[in-house]
């Protein structure tokens, strides 16, 4: 059990971010391991052909296998800042005595060519390149996808600090996480227990490392909380109070609203015309169910929170 007792300058500093870097250390574990996620499966041909980068493969080299617990060196999940760069700046810029220490935490024999790049000093910017190479090659692509699910997810997560306070946002991202007393524990098999000060604790909605909890707060400059991003590998039920009220095809529509998406991603999801899809949301959006909101070229719906509440049943 890991119990972090949580001062009020620590708890005015919670907030809660996506992290590009923690999503591609996660794709990257699989692919190294021939791992395959439980939603998105297989990571594909062209995530296993970016490790033909020697970057990314010194990443990957330190890597967990997938599914266990064994510890990921916390310099390649940094705290969220404002992009994917700035997380990259702050891993090339780890100093060489955190990044010998890491390693070494990992209990796993270092590959050569990482005992060569963390004697002399290359290891960390080494590590920067080689995710933004992974990334560009296997996860660009699909940012977008992945960014509607966490902005979904950090949205609702937003509205439970608003309305009941950091300590029931706390409590609610993983089953295995309590809030109580000023103290949250964490089941773990991990014992430790300390004291935050005025620490800034960053929440992190996880897609790529899905169903994954992820505890980071030994470092206080660098303490983060992963927890499974909501809407991930769930499938929509079918209250039938909804489905009358809106009608069968509404309510489907509205059931998927979880995530922001558009006309065209619906109508291929639920096997409808897209001037179809387009009738029924304008519906919702007409009773207040759904918005809209603008994604570069893309018009995406979402539910408003009498949409959430509905759906929810």
């Amino acid at each position: 059990m890991i119990r972090a007792n949580l001062d009020a300058d620590t708890l005015a500093k919670v907030r809660l971010a996506m992290s590009p870097a923690a999503e591609a250390t996660a794709w990257l574990t699989l692919t190294a391991g021939r791992g395959r996620h439980p939603v998105f499966g297989d990571p594909g041909a062209a995530a296993r052909a970016a490790l033909a980068d020697e970057d990314a493969r010194l990443v990957a080299s330190v890597l967990p296998p997938p599914g266990t617990r064994a510890y990921t060196p916390d310099l390649l999940t940094p705290k969220p800042g404002k992009d994917l760069d700035d997380q990259l700046d702050r891993i090339a810029a780890t100093p060489e005595d955190m990044v010998a220490d890491q390693l070494a935490s990992t209990g796993r024999p270092l590959p050569p060519q990482v005992r060569a790049a963390v004697d002399d000093g290359t290891f960390a910017p080494r590590a920067a390149r080689g995710l933004r190479r992974f990334w560009r090659s296997a996860i660009g692509d699909g940012w977008t996808a992945l960014k509607a699910t966490m902005d979904a997810d950090l949205a609702d997560r937003a509205r439970t600090m608003a309305t009941q306070g950091v300590g029931a946002l706390l409590g609610s991202l993983h089953e295995a996480v309590t809030w109580a007393d000023g103290t949250l524990s964490i089941q773990s098999a991990w014992q430790e227990e300390f004291t935050l000060h005025g620490v800034e604790i960053v929440c992190v909605p996880a897609v790529l490392a899905w169903p994954k909890l992820a505890i980071q707060l030994c470092d206080p400059d660098d303490a983060v909380l992963g927890y499974p991003a909501a809407g991930v590998g769930r499938r929509a039920g079918a209250p039938h109070a909804v489905d009358r009220l809106v009608g069968t095809t509404r309510a489907a529509l509205l059931r998927d609203l979880d995530v922001p998406r558009s006309t065209a991603t619906l109508a291929a999801r639920h096997h409808l015309a897209p001037p179809t899809v387009s009738y029924h949301l304008k519906v919702l959006q007409r009773t207040g169910l759904v918005v809209t909101h603008r994604d570069g070229l893309f018009v995406l719906y979402q539910r408003t929170d009498a949409g959430h509440a509905l759906a929810r049943g």
